[in-house]
């Protein structure tokens, strides 16, 4: 009897463990992504690369543990791995990095923490999700739902005292040119209109992979698809948008570092972590632990980027 409730406390901690991986490893991509953003690098071809590498990584595993998914392949299963491409791939971090380039990273981050709301909203609008107002549970997702709405405004409209500043003394952006530093006027608004873009594609992404996860269960094959259709969405973007090919270029530095580690990590591991824990707890669950990357990302900024912490932000 023991051994069984260890078993199942075992099976059940596992989600979280692996939500918190995640989580930890995006906090640590966005930091890079945000010293790249303010380098004068292409944001769009680094894009391309980081599908480039997670495809690279994504690909061989389903060639050596899930060869069997290639024969279920339909043309529904392919459209919906073209529309993870795009709102998990693609789209979605042409808006983030973007978001990035204007406004700091704890700023973007924070507006992320509106993805459990949004995707509450389209679970229950979807019936993918009952709202069971009644039940302590649905009244706990309702109130996360404010909050996280209410955090968000707060954020906007409120940035209040430091509260602290846990430096040391290491500023990474200080031999860069920071576009965040240096943007003309309304751009902070514009940097709140992307992140908030993004955080809708996120939800999208999370809901299209449930869908798909349902049919095609396969978790290996649906990070490398979505890897594959971000990479050649991606690709059209950049070559119709960036017209100066030296930005094509890799050398031996940050660039191709945070574009290997957002592709390896971020996208090929984290897809796969995804789509595992999409599969068993459904995208709320998965979405519910956005806000703690906010908090590694706001410690993390202070600690090498020397942001400071407010109370508002």
């Amino acid at each position: 009897m023991v051994n069984l409730f260890n078993v199942e406390a075992i099976e059940s901690a596992k989600p979280i463990v692996l939500m918190i991986v995640v989580q930890s490893i995006y906090a640590v991509v966005n930091i890079m992504l945000k010293m790249v953003a303010n380098d004068g690098s292409s944001l769009s071809v680094l894009i391309v690369y980081r599908f480039v590498f997670s495809t690279a990584f994504t690909v061989p595993f389903v060639f050596f543990f899930e060869r069997k998914s290639v024969q279920n392949l339909t043309g529904k299963v392919l459209f919906q791995a073209f529309l993870c491409g795009l709102f998990g791939g693609s789209l979605q971090q042409n808006l983030y990095i973007k978001s990035l380039a204007l406004v700091s990273a704890t700023y973007t981050i924070t507006m992320l923490n509106l993805i459990p709301a949004i995707t509450y909203v389209l679970a229950v609008s979807l019936r993918m999700e009952k709202p069971n107002l009644g039940t302590p549970a649905g009244k706990a997702k309702l109130m996360g739902t404010l909050s996280g709405i209410g955090g968000a405004m707060i954020l906007t409209l409120y940035e209040g005292k430091r509260l602290f500043n846990l430096s040391l003394h290491i500023d990474l952006l200080q031999n860069v040119t920071s576009t965040t530093h240096h943007s003309p006027a309304g751009s902070h608004v514009w940097g709140l209109m992307l992140a908030l873009g993004t955080a809708l594609s996120f939800s999208l992404w999370f809901i299209t992979q449930s869908k798909m996860s349902q049919n095609f269960p396969w978790h290996y094959s649906i990070a490398a698809l979505t890897s594959i259709m971000g990479a050649i969405q991606s690709f059209i973007y950049a070559i119709c948008t960036e017209r100066d090919w030296s930005q094509w270029k890799l050398d031996w530095n940050l660039r191709l570092l945070t574009a290997a580690s957002a592709g390896i990590l971020a996208s090929g591991v984290c897809f796969v972590l995804l789509a595992w824990c999409v599969g068993m707890k459904g995208p709320l669950y998965v979405s519910a632990f956005n806000p703690l990357m906010l908090v590694l990302v706001a410690f993390i900024s202070s600690f090498v980027l020397n942001e400071y912490i407010t109370v508002g932000r």
